[in-house]
């Protein structure tokens, strides 16, 4: 017995590209692709292809479609309806109560994939502070395959979602610990063995300044707060970072840290102040500042 039929996948991507444009969505015909990719299980690319070919979707596939399309017309975030987030060259598990990779946070990997495949060392040591779900930590163990990694979330939430790619993508050379990254010192949270020996410290932290809520309800309404807001100037978890990873890196060792447009002045400044050489700013591929690296 053959599946009863439901729509044309063309004109379901159709009505889904219509809704998800009047409903504010930045790129309705990629959300709408990829919700059929994964309800068919197939690629994107495969997802045009059947498209072009006129073949429809299962009565079922529709009505899951339908349901997943409802959902993200009304801003849930297309990753929690998949489950799943790319992230340079991984496909890392994500749902509620974790920070969603951004692409803009590939060209902050990049800065600390580079400084870590120059350390100076065969068996390069890295620390990824505010990990989220991992997706840095697993970034510079997948591409520097020598390094070790140590991986730092707060968040009960955030740390179950990175356990699960940790366990997936990790290789065993990723170390996860759940816990403040103020107590993330040597002798403490940290391996007493990392003191003045890490290569690599990098971090996403959350830098949102408290007054300035994000607009997108995808970010706003369901990325959590603790991964967001950095205090009244946005720098309060960067005031940290900065003296933790001075005691984790080894002279020579690279500071790598993702923060808004027009923060690169002020993190630059504190980062004199603590000691830091030759910090600098760097704009990610939309030309606005998204880096700021320093060295020991």
């Amino acid at each position: 017995m053959t599946d009863t039929l439901g729509p044309q996948i063309d004109h379901a991507l159709r009505a889904m590209r219509d809704a998800f444009s009047e409903a504010g969505i930045v790129d309705p015909e990629v959300d709408a692709e990829l919700l059929v990719a994964h309800v068919l299980d197939v690629s994107r690319g495969r997802v045009q292809t059947l498209a072009i070919m006129g073949e429809r979707l299962t009565e079922a596939d529709g009505e899951r479609l339908r349901d997943l399309a409802e959902l993200r017309a009304s801003r849930l975030p297309l990753q929690h309806l998949t489950g799943r987030a790319p992230f340079r060259s991984l496909e890392l598990r994500v749902g509620p109560g974790v920070f969603v990779p951004r692409p803009e946070t590939e060209t902050v990997a990049q800065f600390a994939i580079d400084a870590l495949a120059l350390a100076p060392t065969p068996e390069p040591l890295a620390v990824d502070l505010c990990t989220g779900s991992g997706a840095i930590a697993l970034a510079l163990a997948s591409e520097v395959p020598t390094a070790r990694v140590w991986a730092v979330e707060k968040s009960a939430d955030a740390h179950a979602w990175a356990a699960e790619n940790v366990a997936a993508l990790g290789d065993g050379r990723v170390d996860l610990i759940h816990g403040d990254l103020a107590d993330f010192v040597p002798g403490r949270l940290a391996p007493a063995e990392l003191a003045g020996r890490v290569n690599v410290v990098v971090s996403n932290p959350p830098y949102v300044p408290a007054a300035m809520v994000p607009r997108d309800p995808e970010v706003r309404d369901h990325d959590p707060d603790l991964a967001l807001y950095g205090g009244d100037d946005g720098l309060d978890v960067i005031r940290i970072i900065s003296r933790i990873a001075a005691n984790l890196l080894a002279p020579g060792g690279a500071l790598v840290l993702e923060h808004a447009e027009g923060q690169g002045a002020a993190i630059r400044e504190l980062l004199a102040a603590d000691g830091w050489r030759a910090s600098a700013t760097h704009p990610d591929l939309t030309g606005r500042d998204r880096a700021t690296t320093a060295l020991k």
